[in-house]
Formats: structure tokens, C-alpha cells, sequence
């Protein structure tokens, strides 16, 4: 009961907070702007970035109020969570001017983001021994790069899909649904409410988002949703894992996580700044090849949901 109270809820609040926010965002004239000669500006029309704030204030009231207390944990994500909506405010900001924000700073707000997580506890610490069942409890700066690095990692990715209406959303609740499943199947309750709040959430944004998008959640909110995933991933499906098992979530992120691995590598051949907007996803690849915004959102979720149903068999492999 209380998982279908958190979708609920979740999905009620970003669902009224957006129209407001929407308004808000065209007095200011915090809307992402078209621009012809960009290749990424899909949209026609001004559109307001304002999705972000219903995103988080939708997540952590419904988080908070079922949980009813406030952690060391739950501290952290709040905290981190802020930095990665006001450096993503910023950027958005940027981009309304049709300037591009520096990486360095963002970066730098990111990794501080994960530490906070780190420091609250939440790690990938290590994993089961396949060979005798023995956990294996990997040494703390291992532990540290590891776990800044994966949420970093898929902070970035989501980020980076986020180029096409109700992409980055729509992927992000395919995921968050298998992380879902995950911990309910592993009664890990406290990652499930997580998840099925982030369910809440991004279908409530995909109801504005779907095309042709009526606002967008910007860098802030795209971060934000990397973030909580990632943590997710760690609270639920990395805690005891298997060497095997490990790959659960990778799969359950499949598509951000491979097609972002390719963009990098290929901008690295070519000598370009990993950090530098471009049109190298696959959204924009597929697009070229000929396919609509409708028929390339679909396969990609059909590639996600196909990717997330690896990762479930694979956990019920392991069980």
C-alpha cells in the first residue's frame, strides 16, 4: 500500500507544481530557446525549463513525509540533490543566453554530490565471493572511487540522453521500474520507496514531456534523475552483490550507460572535449538514419525494456 501511495503522490505533486512553474518560467524567460543551427534544438517554439523543481520537490515530499524521519542518509541525498539543481539552474541559465556553462564547475559540483553520498554511508562495498560466498569487503578508497565514480558515471549518462522529447524521462522510469522490482524482490524497502517514487516523478513529467513537450527539466533535472538512480542502484541492487549480479544494474541503465560509453570514446578518437555538447547520441544517430522523434523514442525504449528484463532474469539467475 504504501508503494502505490508514494507513486501517487509523487506523480500528483510534479503533475500540478509543473503548469505554475511553466508560467513562471515564461515571465522570467528561463526557456530554452530554438536555434536553427543547432543541430540539437529539436523544438520550435520556446519552451520553459522549469520541470526540475516540480521533479525534486515531488521526489523528497513524498520520500520524506512516508519515511517520516530525516537520516544521515536521507540528508545527503537532499543535500546532494540541491547542489545538482542550483549548478544545473546555473547552466540553464547559461543556455537561455545561448551560451554554454563551463564543465569544470559542474563537475566538480557532481563529484561533491557523490562524496555527500559516500560520506553517509551509501557504497559500493564490496561484493560475494562466487567461489566460497564470502563477502568481500573492498578497501575504503577503493570503495570511495568506485562509488563516486558510478554516481558521477550515471549522473553524466542520463544527462547526456536528454536531448529529445520524453527520452531521458521515459528511460529513466524504465529503469527505475526494474530497480523497483529489484529491491521489492530482495526486500530491500527503503530502495524500493525510492524507486517507485522516481516512477512517480518522471511519469508525471512525461505526461508535459511526451511530444510535442510542453517544458523540459533541463540539466537540473536530468542530473537530479542520474543521481537518484544511481544511488538507488547502490542502496539496493549493489548491496551483496555477485560478481554476477553487478551487472543488474549496469543492464538496468543499459541504454544511457552504452550509448554514452560509445559518444566518449568516439570523442576521444576524434580529439574533442568529452564535456562538449554535440549530436553523437544514438537519438540523434537514429534520427539521421531516417526514423521520426516517435519511431526513435520507441526503439530505444523497447532496447531499454529488453535490457531490463536481462537484468531481472539475471537476478533471478542468481536467486
Amino acid at each position: 500500500m504504501v508503494y502505490i501511495l508514494a507513486f501517487m503522490l509523487s506523480f500528483a505533486v510534479v503533475v500540478l507544481l509543473i503548469p505554475p512553474l511553466g508560467r513562471l518560467a515564461h515571465r522570467l524567460d528561463f526557456v530554452d530557446k530554438p536555434r536553427e543551427d543547432v543541430e540539437r534544438k529539436l523544438h520550435r517554439q520556446p519552451i520553459p525549463l522549469t520541470a526540475s523543481y516540480a521533479i525534486f520537490t515531488g521526489f523528497f515530499l513524498t520520500y520524506i513525509v512516508l519515511t517520516k524521519e530525516i537520516s544521515w542518509e536521507t540528508a545527503a541525498l537532499v543535500a546532494g540533490g540541491m547542489l545538482l539543481l542550483t549548478i544545473g539552474t546555473v547552466d540553464d541559465w547559461y543556455k537561455t543566453k545561448g551560451k554554454d556553462f563551463p564543465a569544470l564547475p559542474k563537475m566538480i559540483i557532481q563529484v561533491s554530490a557523490a562524496v555527500l553520498v559516500f560520506a553517509s554511508g551509501i557504497a559500493f562495498t564490496g561484493f560475494v565471493n562466487p567461489f566460497n560466498s564470502e563477502y568481500i569487503m573492498l578497501p575504503i578508497w577503493l570503495q570511495f572511487i568506485l562509488t563516486i565514480l558510478w554516481i558521477f558515471g550515471v549522473t553524466t549518462v542520463i544527462n547526456f540522453t536528454d536531448g529529445m522529447d520524453g527520452l531521458a524521462g521515459g528511460l529513466s522510469a524504465i529503469s527505475a521500474i526494474t530497480l523497483f522490482i529489484v529491491a521489492i524482490t530482495k526486500g530491500q524497502t527503503d530502495s524500493a520507496l525510492m524507486a517507485i517514487t522516481l516512477v512517480g516523478v518522471t511519469l508525471g513529467y512525461l505526461k508535459y514531456n511526451k511530444a510535442p513537450a510542453k517544458v523540459f527539466m533541463g540539466d537540473a533535472g536530468a542530473t537530479f534523475l542520474g543521481f537518484i538512480l544511481a544511488v538507488i542502484a547502490l542502496d539496493g541492487a549493489f548491496k551483496q552483490a555477485t560478481m554476477l549480479s553487478i551487472f543488474i544494474p549496469i543492464l538496468a541503465l543499459g541504454v544511457p550507460i552504452f550509448d554514452n560509453i560509445f559518444v566518449v570514446i568516439k570523442r576521444f578518437i576524434q580529439g574533442k572535449a568529452i564535456y562538449q555538447a554535440d549530436a553523437s547520441q544514438a537519438h540523434y544517430r537514429l534520427l539521421r538514419a531516417g526514423l521520426n522523434h516517435n519511431q526513435v523514442v520507441g526503439v530505444l525504449y523497447l532496447i531499454s525494456t529488453c535490457l531490463c528484463l536481462s537484468s531481472i532474469i539475471l537476478m533471478l539467475v542468481e536467486m
